[in-house]
């Protein structure tokens, strides 16, 4: 058996699913507290803190593909990708520290000033994130030939960065308020990110030292990136998977922002108060409490005639998230043998297919349906949580697509592009969201509860949500990468390059 097909140890598993763990202290970081952080303690202006949000982002996008030809060029005794797991780690530690840090006013700056320096250390941010990032994704389908060992490392993976998310979205905002104590905010988001820096760091140095790349092009890459991509326009699955990424973090994004209005808006205070106090999470003492519960914000104070002004529906939104995530960790491990059984592309229909009937389901509930609403985020984990590792192994097929076809591996310029794509989505879901809600329901910031954004939320979280599942379903039907045409690929990939090892010695 050739090296390209060997198995993965559970150390090199375990190792290359640190690198994204590291990366979601930042991503995650970025999705749930940015915004806040540059509008309430950096103190900048509501316009200007998009403007952070946004251009850094774009540039990002823009960035990604740029990375990828520079990749798949790069020619080191540790191969292409993971050195720049290693050569990112230490600046991406400071430069994070760097863009949570809120300039002393005693440095005399004017508002043209902390809008320079938040707009610089962004974007070299989100630029070291790429120059991370997209190395580190291409890494994963360069470590191994073997689909199933593909499936069960972006398996591992994902259950790494689960993990990140639930610890970065438990811990960050009661990390800041400790460290807060006596200082300020400011210091409180400084030491909080120091701390996420460190374990960045860390990991990413797991990463490098635990893995390995063993695919190796039978042709090295000498083509322009030009014709890089020209080749990249002769890959069919390649079309089927950007429209797939852009639909499916577009929804991600829109979903975010519904169910937060849907769970703050539409759902009833008192059931959702009702629900709180059956998991004891509930004092009718209004004083602010001592015990850990109550230190990370999850005791309710107040009775349920008080439920309307108390912080309810932060418990409630962050009990039915956590929900969700676990049972996303759970399954991820549970489901690593359908691909090997059924195929990627017919796990991945089925399981978006029932992730839009979840959606829908949404739709049907009354506002007092707290307890549906928890049952669905679990059901709606179930089926969504197989997908995670399958369709991150279904890029790597489709860089394998064009070596089988052209004879001339470019990892780079896939995952690159699939990047590109990715961050589109994740703009355009976070913009078609109030695009939707102005147009079809007058939308008016300043009245979130009105009776027309409330049903607005309602469609939104439900019917909107599954109709962008179905046009997930709907691209991967068009992806030919069936269970046939992987294996078929590999087999014949696999021939090549034993011949061209053979001819070398």
């Amino acid at each position: 058996m050739s090296d390209n097909s060997q198995k993965l140890s559970f150390v090199e598993k375990a190792g290359y699913s640190a690198g994204d763990a590291a990366a979601n202290f930042v991503f995650m970081s970025m999705v749930l507290f940015q915004g806040a952080f540059y509008a309430n303690d950096y103190g900048l202006s509501a316009s200007a803190a998009a403007a952070m949000l946004l251009w850094p982002r774009l540039w990002d996008a823009a960035f990604d593909p740029l990375m990828g030809v520079l990749a798949d060029r790069t020619n080191t005794r540790w191969g292409k990708f993971r050195p720049w797991v290693l050569w990112t780690s230490l600046p991406w530690a400071i430069v994070m520290v760097l863009a949570y840090t809120t300039p002393d006013k005693s440095w005399g700056w004017g508002a043209g000033m902390m809008i320079a320096y938040a707009g610089i250390t962004n974007t070299l941010l989100m630029t070291l994130y790429s120059m991370n990032n997209m190395p580190y994704s291409a890494l994963g389908g360069v470590m191994t030939s073997d689909l199933d060992e593909r499936t069960k490392l972006n398996s591992y993976r994902f259950i790494s960065a689960n993990i990140a998310q639930f610890i970065v979205g438990g811990l960050t905002l009661p990390l800041v308020a400790k460290f807060a104590v006596g200082s300020s905010r400011q210091h409180g988001w400084q030491v909080t990110m120091t701390i996420w820096a460190v374990v960045c760091f860390v990991l990413f140095l797991v990463t490098f030292f635990t893995t390995k790349e063993r695919i190796q092009p039978v042709v090295a890459v000498k083509s322009s990136p030009k014709q890089d991509f020209a080749d990249l326009l002769k890959n069919g699955p390649w079309y089927a998977l950007v429209a797939y990424t852009l639909f499916h973090f577009g929804m991600l994004v829109y979903r975010g922002n519904a169910h937060f209005n849907y769970y703050h808006y539409y759902a009833d205070k008192t059931a959702m108060f009702d629900f709180v106090a059956t998991l004891g999470l509930t004092t009718p003492d209004i004083a602010k409490g001592s015990g850990l519960l109550d230190w990370v914000g999850y005791i309710v104070h107040g009775t349920r005639e008080t439920a309307a002004s108390s912080n309810v529906a932060d418990v409630f939104n962050s009990i039915v998230n956590m929900l969700g995530t676990g049972t996303t960790i759970i399954c991820i491990m549970l489901s690593t043998g359908f691909s090997k059984k059924f195929g990627r592309k017919n796990v991945a229909l089925v399981c978006f297919s029932l992730a839009a009937v979840n959606a829908f389901a949404m739709y049907l509930l009354p506002p007092t349906a707290t307890w549906g609403m928890a049952l669905l985020a679990v059901t709606g984990s179930i089926v969504y949580a197989p997908t995670c590792a399958i369709m991150w192994a279904m890029y790597a097929d489709a860089a394998d697509y064009s070596e089988w076809q052209t004879g001339r591996r470019f990892t780079g310029m896939v995952f690159a592009t699939i990047g590109f794509a990715l961050k589109a989505g994740l703009a355009l879901g976070g913009a078609a969201f109030l695009w939707i809600m102005v147009g079809l329901w007058d939308y008016d910031t300043k009245l979130q509860d009105a009776a027309n954004a409330i049903a607005g939320y309602r469609t939104s979280s439900s019917i909107i949500v599954g109709l962008f599942f179905v046009a997930i379903v709907v691209c991967i039907a068009f992806c030919k990468l069936n269970k046939g045409l992987t294996l078929r690929m590999a087999a014949e990939l696999d021939e090549r390059r034993r011949k061209a090892a053979a001819a070398v010695a």
